[in-house]
């Protein structure tokens, strides 16, 4: 609103100056013609608010040749490890789209996010101090995609090719047409994509095996991608929405792996192998939404009502042929069918209370989960329990099943003028079942949690302000995380879930300073007292991993600055954070005897630099960097990492054409290279990534390309406060 009321006010000045300067001159006798001013109000590139920072993407030079998983990677504050685990500040996240959680998490998001072009992009907001309205874990990603509102048929095409160590090529279609009150939208894509990832890791064992490993090995994975989601919108009259959403995504894949290993008892050497590996896999997930929105703006009410359905298969043959120095070839396959359904209703209102000045958001949600996963282990070596896979199971079925249930209340006032607040309050309730069909082990569980959280912004002036914010999450393993059958990995070592997972509540406290809109410094500390992660264990001399329970006290102490400039007309917009991390794992060792370090500190930081129209010849430039450590419970970074990517962008404004050439890391290619710590010995893992190259796209538009803002409260665009 402000944005709007600004120029208002400053083009409604420059009539009446212009106006009284004619008068003037008229009395003169010399009558000037004022030439009339336009005057732009632009949205900075980041913007800065109390419980989050919001990148405005929507006509940025950053979008070009990008898909929206690229632009996440440059998004202030998030980072993205070599599992494709997206977080915020170094916080776990749950990721949104147009306000709608998402069912993808690690590389199901990512292949879903690479399907969706970056030129779809409006905002992303990164909200690390979520309201109750959330299901969070911790912080929130919300990707904001464009509405169109345009009357007629709109809409672009977008072909990109992609060479890192191998060739990739991934094409795009997106048509909007609106009439009225009705739109429809569809977007399509399909990619054909081919990545490489050399690894290596290194087994050291403390206990009485005396047993140690260093592995290397290559995946070449292939894999063709295409999808195609429908939104439906009716607006009844102007204030009752209708809609359908409806969301296919595919991934059929192909990977060939090859390993090498030397294992090594009592500092001698012992064995040595080399395994090849094919893999197939075919996943698809099938999304419904079927909603209704009632938005009274003058009163500033809002209903939402959402009911939908998701459905996920995965099925994967893996066969592996191991050649032991000792022991001779070895074959085992491996095959699941991996099948997920979940069913939810979600209401949420928001509407002022009274002449008070406060606004109250209630709101309920209920879903079910229903989720299967048959696995076989088969081939001659498992036929005939050779040593290696003597005593696993060939053949079970794992059953997942919850029901959670959740209401929450928020409650946003303004003292004074100065004085923001919101307190809010969300109860969760799960009831958990989780058993396998042959083994017969079952687990059955039900937990209610309280989430309290609070936020404070006192306004020194419009210049400075400082806010406060607390909040307690939990964040739940993931449903895949409990299946206990022990499968052969690509790298020669075993992984299985753990039945016996606990979720993890913490609590979150926020300091922020903002100076001159500007500058802002902020502090966050993060504590708790239990957590799971991943860890290795040896059972009946096999490498194992799995993810674990640990007890123990964690606090984490994070300082970060930030700043967003305009330059040149605003042609040039400048955006730079860092950070200091200072992490206390001292009790959660000595409790776990994991002998890892007690205080880990490092640096952090990023820095996103556009400039629009250079020479006049419509030509953007863009480039990002982010200097990044992964350190995640006990599993510690032995490297600095430093990202970069840099874009040219030439628009042909006529025949609404633009071409892109995009660097990707091409001074250095990306790493990992942690080690994990656990009670039975240390494990370091090395991989080279594939995110590096050269990129080049030609999008072709057609249509009136003008957008309009997603419909939000003031409260919620001003304060942050619900959305």
């Amino acid at each position: 609103m402000k944005i709007i009321l600004f120029p208002i006010a400053v083009l409604t000045g420059s009539l009446a100056l212009a106006q009284t300067q004619t008068v003037k001159d008229t009395v003169k006798g010399n009558t000037k013609e004022i030439e009339a001013v336009a005057i732009v109000a632009k949205k900075p590139t980041v913007e800065s608010k109390v419980d989050r920072t919001v990148f405005n993407v929507a006509n940025s030079a950053i979008v070009a040749g990008n898909t929206t998983w690229d632009v996440l990677r440059m998004t202030p504050l998030v980072s993205i490890d070599n599992n494709d685990a997206v977080k915020a500040e170094g916080q776990t996240v749950t990721v949104y789209i147009n306000d709608r959680k998402s069912v993808f998490t690690g590389k199901e998001l990512k292949e879903y996010l690479k399907t969706i072009p970056a030129d779809n992009l409006l905002k992303i907001e990164v909200i690390t101090s979520p309201s109750s309205r959330y299901e969070t874990s911790g912080s929130v990603i919300n990707i904001v995609l464009k509405k169109r509102d345009d009357e007629g048929i709109k809409g672009s095409i977008s072909l990109n090719n992609r060479q890192s160590t191998k060739n990739s090529q991934y094409t795009n279609f997106n048509l909007n047409y609106h009439k009225k009150g009705f739109t429809q939208t569809f977007i399509g894509s399909y990619g054909n994509n081919t990545y490489v990832q050399k690894g290596a890791k290194n087994i050291r064992s403390y206990d009485k095996s005396n047993k140690d490993s260093d592995i290397e090995y290559e995946t070449v994975t292939k894999s063709e991608n295409p999808s195609l989601s429908s939104t439906s919108e009716f607006e009844l009259n102007d204030k009752n929405n209708v809609g359908l959403i409806l969301e296919y995504f595919q991934s059929r894949s192909k990977s060939l792996s090859e390993t090498n290993s030397t294992e090594y008892k009592n500092g001698g050497f012992f064995d040595s192998y080399l395994q090849t590996q094919n893999e197939d896999g075919f996943y698809r997930n099938l999304g419904t939404n079927v909603f209704y929105k009632y938005y009274d703006k003058e009163k500033n009410r809002i209903l939402d009502v959402n009911l939908g359905t998701n459905y996920s298969g995965n099925d994967s043959d893996q066969l592996i042929n191991k050649t032991t120095l000792k022991n001779g070839i070895k074959e085992v396959g491996v095959t699941s069918d991996n099948q997920m359904r979940n069913y939810y209703l979600k209401v949420d209102y928001t509407q002022p209370l009274g002449k008070s000045g406060g606004t109250i958001e209630v709101g309920a949600k209920t879903e079910f989960n229903n989720h299967a996963i048959p696995n076989t282990l088969y081939g001659y070596s498992v036929i005939n329990q050779d040593l290696d896979y003597k005593g696993l199971s060939t053949n079970d079925k794992f059953h997942y099943e919850d029901n959670i249930t959740s209401v929450y209340a928020n409650y946003s006032k303004t003292f004074f003028k100065k004085l923001e607040t919101r307190i809010g309050l969300r109860y969760e309730y799960t009831d958990l079942r989780v058993r396998q069909d042959v083994a017969g082990t079952e687990r059955k569980d039900g937990y209610g949690t309280f989430l309290p959280n609070l936020l404070i912004k006192y306004s020194f002036s419009d210049k400075y302000d400082v806010s406060l914010t607390y909040n307690r999450s939990i964040w739940r393993p993931w449903y895949s995380e409990f299946n206990p059958f022990v499968t052969p990995s690509i790298d020669g070592t075993y992984s299985r879930g753990n039945m016996d997972l606990n979720p993890n509540p913490n609590d979150r406290l926020y300091l922020k300073f903002g100076i001159l809109k500007k500058y802002f410094i902020s502090a966050r500390y993060m504590h708790t007292n239990q957590d799971y992660w991943t860890t290795f264990a040896t059972e009946n001399g096999r490498n194992v991993f799995l993810p674990g329970n640990f007890n123990g006290k964690v606090e984490k102490y994070y300082l970060f600055a930030n700043t967003n400039q305009n330059f040149l007309k605003n042609k040039l917009n400048v955006n730079v954070g860092f950070g200091w991390y200072y992490i206390d794992n001292k009790d959660f060792n000595e409790k776990n005897q994991i002998g890892g370090k007690s205080y880990i500190n490092y640096w952090g930081g990023s820095a996103n630099v556009s400039y629009s129209n250079l020479f006049n010849k419509n030509i953007n430039i863009s480039a990002w960097m982010e200097i990044a450590n992964q350190n995640n419970g006990n599993s510690y970074a032995n490297n600095t990492n430093v990202f970069h990517n840099i874009s040219v962008t030439k628009l042909f404004p006529k025949t609404q054409m633009e071409a892109s050439l995009q660097l990707m890391n091409i001074f250095k290619r990306p790493y990992a290279d942690n080690t994990t710590y656990s009670q039975v010995g240390t494990f370091r893992d090395y991989q080279k990534w594939d995110w590096y190259g050269v990129a080049v796209t030609f999008v072709k538009r057609f249509g009136n390309q003008k957008v309009k803002e997603n419909t939000k409260t003031d409260v919620e665009k001003n304060a942050g406060g619900a959305k």
